[in-house]
């Protein structure tokens, strides 16, 4: 799986879940249990992964939906 996206707005996290889940592109969002070690600050962001053969299409679906520049590609 590559990275589509690393945040730590738990918004913008949900809104690509529910974009990918909408357009069939399975995803796995890593390290959401990481606020256990940073106290609950929300400091270190999460990332969604999606697998590699999909990751053109997901980042066009970003973009599409006008967060583009949340990608590292931005």
């Amino acid at each position: 799986m590559k990275e589509l996206i690393r945040t730590n707005d738990p918004v913008i996290i949900s809104f690509v879940e529910s974009l990918m889940r909408d357009a069939g592109i399975a995803f796995f969002v890593a390290d959401g249990n990481m606020s256990i070690l940073e106290g609950s600050l929300g400091v270190l962001p999460r990332r969604v992964l999606v697998e590699e053969d999909r990751l053109a299409a997901a980042r066009r679906i970003l973009v599409d939906a006008g967060i583009g520049a949340e990608t590292p590609e931005g």
